[in-house]
């Protein structure tokens, strides 16, 4: 057990732990604090376990946050098998591993579906479940623009990210690594086309059955979950509460007070 790496200073006593599935390394962080309080979170796609680092700031003193590396991103290993079923096994072992009975979950885009069919696949797993910010059906996936791999100087890649419709981005910068040829991102599009692929499809079925208490957040000005899907998935599960932020995808970035305070009020309702 080590520390985690280039995280910033806090007194939080993150740590880095790892284990194997089906021959792939995973790896997580876990932030600390009261077992029976367990919040496992996933993130979305292009993101990392770092990407929890402020909810953990905001949360720490109530709430054990743990964080997966999900496959193909961040320090976890990447695999040809970017299946639905691979993920939410990745997720249920993880939440088998840390024994502390059913816990509280959180997932972020790609990571809100394989949280949401993680609780509808694993009911003994999943106390009370947050989803920020995805919807339940995908069309076929659009062509999207390669990006290079490597960037000489971190000059070369602000320009590149500033050139971007995204931008400098918090999220994708946890993903940030120098390696020996340049700096570059610890996700490959070689990975994310069969994830992509296997996105696709009508999971209404995996939402209706989650048996647990579910709290869905939409950002209003977000591309990843329109108004009537969200209103049509809180009718779908009569368990689902549904909350809206004036704010983009990423609400935990773009309103990281409001949404620690609505998950401290959901799991505190029934964590």
């Amino acid at each position: 057990m080590t520390r985690a790496p280039n995280l910033p200073a806090s007194n939080l006593p993150v740590t880095r732990h790892g284990f194997t599935r089906d021959g792939l390394a995973l790896s997580y962080l876990d932030f600390g604090g009261p077992a029976e309080r367990t919040l496992v979170c996933l993130h979305g796609r292009s993101g990392c376990a770092r990407n929890f680092v402020p909810l953990a700031q905001a949360l720490g003193d109530t709430f054990r946050i743990v964080a997966l590396d999900q496959r193909g991103h961040g320090w976890s290993g990447h695999s040809a098998d970017g299946s639905r079923a691979a993920f939410v096994a990745d997720a249920a072992t993880l939440i088998r591993r840390l024994d502390c009975g059913p816990v509280l979950l959180l997932g972020h885009s790609l990571g809100g579906v394989n949280a949401y069919q993680t609780a509808a696949r694993h009911p003994d797993l999943v106390r009370a479940l947050v989803v920020e910010d995805i919807g339940c059906r995908f069309g076929p996936p659009e062509a999207e623009e390669s990006w290079p791999t490597r960037w000489a100087t971190l000059d070369q890649f602000l320009a590149f990210m500033q050139a971007t419709p995204i931008g400098i981005n918090r999220l994708l910068l946890d993903s940030l690594h120098e390696f020996d040829d340049g700096w570059g991102f610890r996700f490959s599009d070689e990975n994310y086309r069969p994830m992509r692929a296997a996105l696709t499809g009508d999971w209404s079925a995996d939402w209706a059955a989650i048996a647990c208490p579910v709290l869905l957040l939409r950002g209003e000005t977000s591309w990843a979950l329109p108004a009537d899907e969200a209103a049509r998935m809180a009718a779908l599960n009569p368990r689902c509460e549904l909350q809206s932020f004036d704010a983009g995808h990423v609400i935990h970035d773009d309103r990281p007070a409001g949404f620690a305070a609505a998950l401290r009020d959901f799991f505190g309702r029934h964590g």
